[in-house]
């Protein structure tokens, strides 16, 4: 009998939605407990050794870290979301690397403080999909006809998108049709439109009107 999964949350964060992409695509039963980073309590600091999100609770044992998590869905649950391939499997490890530099890159986008950071980081930003899309293979998801979790880290990253052209248009998309494409039909998947909920845009727009930065700024003109 497998054990109760409770997946810690947080609203906005990008790791909480692709381990919830990974269990809607896998249909494993779960609970969210979402919780305020701003104001974490105390059972959650106890729990979590380096205070983030994702927490995975898994009966009695706690699992934290959304890479580790990931592989742990693999190795227990059904619906394998890799390639069975070990090359195949490293690779796509690899590019799950990859979009979490991406992320780092929006967080230094959205919160830079002056155009010359701002713009340093949309530069960034656009090289790295760049290279994302002399990799992809051109088929329908990024390993070609199946699912994979490389979609499923993807999607919350380029659901930031969305809200950046809510502000303005920044070019990132320019030289980049296979990946807006694929951006478009991630969008439209059931797993990774669940992962957020509706408020989620407002909830986005109002964390980078908040931030005091150069985007902030751009925001509220």
């Amino acid at each position: 009998m497998s054990q109760p999964l409770t997946l810690v949350s947080h609203h906005l964060c990008p790791y909480v939605q692709r381990a919830a992409i990974s269990l809607a695509e896998k249909q494993v039963p779960y609970r969210a407990r979402w919780i305020d980073l701003s104001q974490k309590p105390g059972w959650f600091t106890a729990a979590s050794p380096l205070g983030k999100v994702p927490l995975l609770i898994a009966g009695d044992h706690l699992i934290f870290e959304s890479a580790v998590i990931l592989e742990y869905l693999e190795e227990t649950q059904p619906h394998p979301l890799h390639p069975e391939n070990p090359e195949r499997r490293a690779e796509h490890r690899s590019w799950i690397e990859f979009g979490s530099s991406i992320l780092n890159d929006i967080g230094g986008f959205y919160s830079a403080r002056d155009s010359a950071g701002f713009n340093q980081k949309r530069q960034s930003i656009r090289d790295k999909l760049l290279r994302v899309e002399h990799h992809f293979g051109g088929g329908e998801w990024f390993g070609g006809g199946s699912f994979s979790l490389v979609d499923a880290v993807y999607g919350p990253i380029f659901r930031y998108f969305d809200t950046f052209e809510d502000i303005d248009d920044f070019g990132f998309f320019t030289e980049t049709p296979q990946i807006n494409a694929w951006r478009r039909k991630l969008a439209d998947r059931a797993s990774v439109k669940l992962a957020v909920s509706k408020e989620y845009p407002q909830r986005l727009m109002e964390f980078i009107q908040a931030r005091g930065s150069h985007l902030s700024a751009l925001a509220a003109a």
